[in-house]
């Protein structure tokens, strides 16, 4: 009886055991850097410092980019 009662706590723990093993490995996994892509400025053929911060663009945008997005990322 005893190993009966084992057996069951230990299959009842498959799910918890498995969702803490699969956040481990998500925890552990390398993470990726978001990449600013020069598609508005190939559409506008502006630099990315007009409507970013940063001079590579991405990241927090200037006064000009948060108009730029706020119109529907078009030129106003």
């Amino acid at each position: 009886m005893k190993n009966h009662r084992r057996s069951i706590a230990l299959i009842s723990a498959i799910p918890f055991l498995s969702a803490a093993l699969m956040m481990g490995l998500v925890s552990i996994l390398p993470m990726q850097k978001a990449q600013a892509t020069p598609a508005y400025a190939a559409q506008t053929k502006l630099p990315c410092a007009k409507c970013h911060v940063n001079p590579a663009g991405g990241g927090p945008r200037t006064d000009f980019g948060n108009k730029f997005q706020a119109n529907g990322h078009k030129l106003p």
